[in-house]
């Protein structure tokens, strides 16, 4: 008798302890990766970019005040739609930007790098709403593993939109944060010939190495179990594991230029994390460091350097 009130007692707290991980690995997906209504607006992402931008802000009032920076729809082949801001250049003679926003922001977010290749290069500039953010569809944030496949659709649309006749269609991509791991998961891809080089800024080496820094940070669990079933339920809802969103991998299969950004004192994520992904890539490369830089933060600590940086980076590979 004793013996099978021990057997049931196991049984039960190993039911509760099921029934616990089960729970909280919900909790965590959704938490992580649910985006509901309460998304960050065009409007206030603009105000926050005038705010931390003063001397853009006229650069930017003037784009929507003479309508050049207009809006764009377009179907995924996933049926979903999706959108973008873009704005033409006078000068651009086939020369394009896109510019990929990070985890919970929108496209308006990435005005700042626009203003690089819009204001003083003379590009033409396209500006995603990634799947779940701004006014694209969906409410299941994708970490740019997904989200590098409607990055490429997007720059098929932009070569279109924006071809010049008599100039070659060339085109960098540029990405912050989630942005970053985004382009860097575009890169490892077939990718079209006008698509010359790309620039990644404070992007992450996987969805599971972010996902475990922050976990151990903010919630203080460790990665097993609780990240291991996770992963296993976003596979199962969203047809993806963090193991597998890899721009560490990605970049490993790149042979066109990138430039590497990342602050030295970004602890969201680490920097740290950069130098693998720089040791991945082959040639042609190049790397910095911004001194004193929290994460996403290099350019506004940094603005003409980085301005001279990218501009010169991306200068030898687009003419």
């Amino acid at each position: 008798m004793k013996r099978k009130n021990i057997i049931r007692t196991i049984a039960g707290v190993a039911l509760v302890a099921v029934a616990a991980v089960a729970g909280a690995s919900f909790y965590m997906l959704d938490y992580s990766l649910y985006s509901d209504s309460n998304r960050t607006s065009g409007e206030d992402s603009f105000n926050y970019f005038c705010k931390t931008n003063p001397s853009l802000k006229e650069w930017g009032d003037s784009l929507k005040r003479t309508g050049t920076l207009r809006d764009t729809f377009i179907v995924m082949p996933d049926n979903s739609c999706q959108h973008a801001i873009f704005a033409r250049s006078p000068q651009a003679a086939g020369r394009t930007a896109l510019l990929v926003h990070g985890y919970g922001d929108c496209s308006y977010g990435m005005l700042h790098i626009a203003s690089i290749y819009s204001r003083v290069l003379g590009y033409n500039i396209i500006l995603p709403d990634l799947h779940a953010h701004g006014q694209s569809d969906g409410n299941d944030i994708q970490m740019g593993w997904k989200d590098r496949l409607d990055v490429l659709h997007w720059a098929e649309v932009a070569e279109r939109m924006f071809r010049s006749e008599g100039h070659p269609s060339q085109m960098v991509m540029h990405g912050v944060s989630m942005g970053a791991a985004t382009t860097m998961c575009v890169s490892g891809e077939q990718t079209p010939d006008y698509l010359r080089c790309f620039v990644e800024d404070c992007g992450y080496t996987s969805v599971w190495d972010e996902f475990r820094h922050e976990s151990a940070k903010r919630f203080h669990v460790p990665a097993f179990p609780l990240m291991y079933t996770t992963s296993a339920l976003c596979k199962l809802r969203y047809g993806w594991s963090f193991g597998e969103a890899s721009p560490l991998r990605q970049v490993a299969k790149c042979r066109k230029p990138m430039l590497f950004i990342h602050g030295d004192n970004d602890t969201f994520v680490p920097t740290a994390m950069v130098y693998p992904l720089y040791e991945a890539k082959p040639q042609p490369k190049q790397l910095w460091i911004a001194p004193g830089s929290s994460h996403a933060a290099s350019f506004s600590d940094h603005p003409e350097e980085y301005t001279s940086r990218v501009a010169g980076f991306v200068t030898k590979y687009i003419k």
